[in-house]
């Protein structure tokens, strides 16, 4: 099995996604960001407009539209914290 991230999206109000994953791939204030097991410690600004692709075991991807907040990745894992978190079918996720 391959080395997974643990994954936390946060939004204002609740917590919206949570589990193991194999990729993040967020768009911050710096340009897009792609977060493998084992990337060195950092803490990002989320762009706005903006989109977090989860990428799970087996291929499959969850996709959200967050609006402002922050990524951080740490030994422990990936967490983003969103002003808001909005599911994207898969179909506007590609």
């Amino acid at each position: 099995m391959a080395q997974q991230l643990h994954v936390e999206l946060v939004a204002v109000e609740e917590k919206v996604w949570s589990g193991d994953a194999e990729m993040v791939v967020a768009r911050t204030t710096e340009g897009e960001l792609g977060v493998l097991p084992g990337h060195a410690p950092l803490l990002g600004q989320l762009a706005e407009p903006g989109q977090v692709r989860i990428r799970l075991a087996g291929g499959e991807q969850v996709s959200y539209e967050v609006a402002g907040g922050f990524l951080s990745v740490s030994a422990e894992g990936v967490t983003i914290l969103a002003e808001s978190a909005t599911p994207v079918s898969a179909a506007q996720s590609r």
